[in-house]
């Protein structure tokens, strides 16, 4: 009587798990799936965070870039570098307004 009523339960949780690991599959299948939707603009993060990490490495590049421009083109560089410091300015003053506590 013991061994058919532990037959019983060891074909359900055979059943059991045979339904957990086709429902694991399916969830894997659609994960892969909607991950297709983002792979774009993760691709794009990636490479300009390798950019970045690649121009901090080699600070000489951009910096001889920026001499170049201020030598041949000093009223652009100006004029780029006066709209660059107003926009780090207001930068500052959305970041410190978004999260100064309110009392």
């Amino acid at each position: 009587m013991f061994k058919q009523a532990a037959n019983v339960n060891d074909l359900d949780l055979r059943l059991r798990q045979q339904r957990l690991l086709t429902r694991s599959a399916e969830l894997r299948a659609s994960l892969s799936h909607s991950a297709d939707v983002i792979q774009t603009p993760l691709n794009l993060v990636d490479s300009a965070r390798s950019g970045i990490q690649w121009l901090c490495r080699h600070p000489v590049y951009p910096t001889v870039a920026l001499g170049g421009l201020v030598l041949l083109k000093p009223r652009r560089a100006l004029l780029w570098g006066q709209r660059l410091w107003g926009g780090w300015l207001c930068f500052q003053r959305v970041r410190q307004y978004l999260f100064t506590p309110i009392k």
